[in-house]
């Protein structure tokens, strides 16, 4: 077989995980809801998160058309060089990346409005169909999201021949990935952070209560964050991955003369998409299951079917056994880096035992537990991503001359080879709080509720591990598109006839230079979300004052007094948009200034501090907002003094500092480092040829 045809087959599986995604969403449709109250509340939040998404994407699409102008005229070399037919190719490669991210979000949100409803009725007949209506509904993102990325690089790579356009199909799925994930961020933490200070801390009022001006905000903004954005950022990163080993894999074949590595690029790709499909297709849960265990065993069933799939493959092709272990390492890395994750913030493990007994003593020591854990979580994830590295580059380095690089890109796409069960997993934990607030607004009594919680719990503690998940992957994916550069770099230095790079020696002081300032570029841009949330969250909460204050008989209740709550889905959409694009051109451009100052050796130095440091944060932060929250949530079961008691209010104040952390710069920040990496390899010619130093 040639590459040809395992390129026809990948798009083949992308469209069977369409018609599979196309079924579970007719399943989901036709579980039964009659619930009135329900139904109207579900609108609501439908109607909101589209209104967001409509604005974001068009701001997005303005901003798109100006990358595709510039990209049109420069890149890959500029235009009126007289190779216009390749800049072509390269902005509307762009355009497609941005085009298919954003569809993925489109159907995420489409569905997971439907699924709430259908989870939260479900309830009454138990946790099963509950589950089941969640997770589904979750799966059918997973699907597509995973499809839409398999199909788009497929394609693109069928149509021009050329993985320098596959960066910039990459690129354009990154760049609306980086918005979308910090605007659906900043958006989603402006409603939480406001509902719960006002509702639960100040009047101490439950946490989905319709008297709550904030509560739909809160609920749309779990699908345009958790759900649109993470969506993105995954999508994002499954492209990049793919990206990066596929111009390797093309430089190698070119010298080899065959097409033996762009083969197995989308064969193992191919086979993971196939493999989510059968675990999603096998996914259960019993009567009186756990949602946490059917979501990891169902996590450890497609790695398992994935291992013996490719070990197939590979004995049956003739590929390199070499590079098949590095494909696993990097799988299994992925499932270590999710368990660790899942320790530091499952609530029957010990962390949130501790956070929460902490509590009790006040918020400081709330806050100060949390960051202490989420410091301590960082190094099994940081030791994980960097023996998956090592050790793909050991096992290929003997097969010669940039198969060592090309074995940790190969780890990349092993690492995210089950990413459309992952996005399932991921997806189900904003359906499911959905859900929740559903329930509770429908007045389902408690013991939906309590089985709402249980879903929710799980989905928190899946969340946390699925974030793990996307932020080492991203890692492994970022050192791969440090090879990728480096390729690019000597593709260009060898037309020119000028030297390449062999490496980067911080001992340069080009290459500490831009070390330095590529180390300092997360921080500043996490800043940069959380004081969009907090400005945002500043002004929701003076307005959610104002309706208490003017709205007769909303404090106590009245079935009359009806809150504005389209005031407060309009601050958080209006601030989202405000917020989403300084943070985003602040990294795009300290990566162009350092790379025309210094040129590729100080642009080696930023990405590589940029790697380190974004992965550091990124890990910490996602940790510590899941610890935060799961430790809330074990106060609000029962422990600790349970609801109303100081450690709950303790516990809230952590959560509130955690949203953020979470759920706005954490995950977006492997956005951000992917997103710098992609602009260094496009603009490598450039910045070998035109820069000061």
């Amino acid at each position: 077989m040639n590459a040809f045809m395992f390129e026809i087959i990948s798009i083949v599986i992308a469209f069977i995980a369409f018609i599979f995604a196309g079924w579970l969403y007719k399943w989901v449709e036709k579980q039964p809801s009659s619930n009135a109250k329900i139904a109207q509340v579900g609108g609501l939040i439908r109607q909101g998160a589209k209104t967001f998404l409509n604005k974001e994407y068009r701001v997005l699409a303005r901003f798109a058309g100006v990358a595709a102008v510039l990209i049109l005229v420069f890149l890959p070399s500029p235009i009126w060089k007289g190779e216009y037919m390749q800049n072509i190719l390269m902005a509307l490669s762009y355009i497609a990346g941005t085009v298919f991210s954003a569809i993925a979000g489109k159907i995420g949100i489409q569905i997971a409005t439907i699924a709430n409803i259908k989870a939260a009725e479900a309830a009454k007949n138990g946790i099963k169909p509950s589950f089941m209506a969640g997770f589904r509904g979750g799966a059918v993102m997973g699907m597509a999201v995973v499809g839409s990325s398999l199909l788009g690089v497929s394609a693109v790579f069928m149509i021009t021949g050329d993985t320098t356009a596959l960066l910039g199909f990459s690129f354009g799925a990154s760049s609306l990935a980086l918005f979308a994930k910090a605007g659906g961020g900043i958006f989603t933490k402006t409603a939480d952070i406001s509902a719960d200070l006002v509702g639960k801390v100040e009047l101490g009022i439950p946490e989905d209560d319709p008297r709550n001006p904030a509560v739909i905000a809160d609920n749309v903004g779990d699908n345009v964050g958790d759900v649109a954005g993470m969506g993105a950022d995954l999508f994002d990163s499954n492209v990049a991955s793919m990206a990066a080993a596929l111009v390797m894999a093309g430089a190698l074949d070119a010298l080899s003369g065959a097409a033996i590595n762009v083969s197995m690029v989308f064969c193992y790709a191919a086979i993971g998409l196939l493999a989510s499909i059968i675990g999603v297709a096998m996914a259960k849960i019993g009567k009186h299951g756990s949602p946490t265990r059917a979501l990891n065993s169902s996590t450890y069933v497609t790695t398992a079917i994935y291992g013996v799939l490719t070990a197939a493959a590979t004995y049956l092709f003739d590929f390199s056994w070499r590079i098949w272990g590095a494909c696993i390492v990097g799988l299994l890395v992925g499932v270590i880096i999710g368990i660790a994750s899942d320790y530091f913030t499952d609530d029957t493990k010990k962390p949130v035992h501790y956070v929460a007994r902490a509590s009790k003593s006040g918020p400081a020591f709330t806050v100060l537990s949390g960051i202490s854990y989420g410091l301590l979580s960082v190094l099994p994830a940081m030791i994980g991503i960097a023996v998956a590295a090592l050790a793909a580059y050991k096992l290929c380095e003997p097969m010669g001359d940039g198969y060592a690089m090309f074995g940790i890109s190969m780890a990349a796409v092993g690492m995210l080879s089950i990413v459309g069960m992952i996005i399932s997993n991921d997806a189900y934990g904003p359906i499911v709080d959905n859900a929740r607030g559903l329930a509770e607004m429908g007045n389902l009594g408690d013991k939906v509720l309590d089985i709402t919680d249980e879903l929710d719990s799980a989905g928190n503690t899946v969340k946390a591990v699925t974030k793990g998940f996307a932020i080492a992957a991203a890692g492994l994916t970022v050192i791969a598109l440090l090879g990728a550069f480096m390729s690019e770099v000597n593709t260009a230095a060898a037309e020119l006839g000028v030297e390449g790079l062999v490496g980067f020696d911080i001992i340069n002081p080009m290459v500490f230079f831009g070390l330095l300032i590529g180390a300092a570029i997360p921080a500043v841009f996490s800043a940069m979300l959380m004081l969009g949330v907090d400005r945002n969250a500043q002004r929701m909460v003076g307005e959610i004052h104002r309706q208490f204050d003017t709205i007769p008989g909303l404090k106590v209740g009245d079935p009359n007094a009806v809150p504005e709550y389209d005031k407060c889905i309009e601050i958080a959409t209006n601030g989202a948009i405000k917020e989403l694009i300084p943070a985003g051109l602040m990294a795009i451009i300290a990566t162009l200034g350092v790379g025309f100052i210094g040129g590729v050796q100080a642009i080696g130095g930023f990405l590589t501090g940029n790697i380190v440091s974004g992965l550091l944060l990124a890990l910490f932060m996602s940790n510590s907002g899941g610890l935060w929250d799961n430790a809330k949530k074990y106060v609000e079961s029962g422990h600790e003094g349970g609801k109303g008691s100081d450690a709950h209010k303790s516990a809230v104040v952590g959560d509130t500092v955690g949203d953020p952390f979470k759920d706005t710069a954490g995950p977006s920040i492997n956005t951000q480092i992917t997103v710098v990496s992609l602009v260094s390899s496009l603009l490598s010619t450039l910045f070998l040829t035109m820069s000061l130093f």
